[in-house]
């Protein structure tokens, strides 16, 4: 059998029923021949907890699925891991926490053809059940991802999460992804903006858009703040990470992370007390630009990598 052309990857931990639901979506897709594809789901637990799930699905799977243990911790690991057995020419990323209607990899891939990218992303759209009605608007909304209103070459890079890659174009075709953000998360940025110094080129497609149901432990204040304080951290972080590090970038994005956090901190307070409806928006920008000025060693925050019982 000739090797496979895209490999769809899905980096999963402990979540066996969001597992099931992305990877049944893969084997539903439209437009593509299923003797292209391939699946590799990598297990990022520290036992391989997700090994029965991923045996059950290999039978209705319409293209082959391999199973990748990567007992080391961490989001980078998992995603190189994966890479390291992938065949394909192209890598579809999906999330364990998404779903992928029919048409969503025929999309990417003609986008990436008509634009000749070297990385295609598409919409999120984030979901959250019924029974959550308390900053309802806000919570899907934070766990969306918007972009332009037709397909296009970009100038900017989203996530992982619902994207194509040209492996030709990674800078290392098998471990591409820094283990520097095991913990915290943005490997993909990361990867992305060395990409981009590169000259790569980036496109959007508003077909290819996924679902994305947060598990319910996510679906409050308490994680997504914290959580906006850690994007906040981003442009900070990768200024100190350039080489030679981008003092001047340092500067300039703590002292506008300074503003925000003082503007909106101020008019969060006041529309907590009026119970403003909008008031996790603000809360949320708030939250960004405290991350621009507090983005170093003390003040990161661990979303990923943390072991069974953790």
């Amino acid at each position: 059998m000739a090797s496979p052309r895209i490999s769809l990857v899905i980096p999963t931990q402990r979540r066996p029923d969001g597992l099931s639901v992305a990877a049944r979506s893969t084997f539903r897709q439209t437009g593509v021949a299923p003797g292209l594809l391939e699946l590799v789901v990598v297990d990022n637990d520290q036992t391989p907890s997700a090994q029965a799930t991923v045996e059950a699905l290999v039978a209705e799977a319409p293209f082959p699925v391999t199973y990748v243990h990567e007992p080391n911790p961490g989001v980078a690991n998992a995603r190189n891991a994966a890479l390291e057995q992938a065949k394909g020419e192209f890598i579809a990323f999906l999330d364990d926490d998404e779903e992928a209607p029919p048409g969503w990899l025929a999309a990417l891939i003609a986008a990436q053809k008509r634009f000749e990218a070297d990385v295609v992303f598409g919409p999120v759209r984030g979901r959250a059940p019924a029974r959550v009605t308390r900053h309802r608007n806000y919570l899907e909304r934070f766990f969306s991802r918007e972009g332009p209103a037709k397909a296009e070459v970009l100038d900017h890079y989203y996530g992982c999460g619902d994207s194509l890659i040209r492996r030709a174009a990674l800078p290392d075709p098998n471990r591409p992804f820094s283990a520097i953000r095991n913990y915290i998360g943005g490997e993909d940025d990361l990867l992305f903006a060395q990409m981009k110094d590169a000259g790569a080129v980036f496109a959007w497609e508003p077909a290819a858009w996924v679902w994305e149901d947060p598990v319910p432990a996510r679906l409050s204040l308490r994680y997504t703040i914290p959580r906006a304080f850690a994007y906040g951290q981003g442009p900070s972080a990768a200024c100190a990470a350039a080489s030679p590090p981008d003092r001047l970038g340092v500067a300039f994005w703590m002292a506008q992370g300074l503003a925000q956090a003082g503007v909106f901190g101020a008019l969060a307070g006041l529309k907590w007390l009026i119970r403003a409806p909008d008031f996790a928006f603000t809360l949320d920008r708030a939250a960004r630009g405290l991350g621009k000025t507090l983005w170093w060693g003390p003040f990161k925050i661990h979303f990923y990598g943390l072991r069974a019982g953790a």
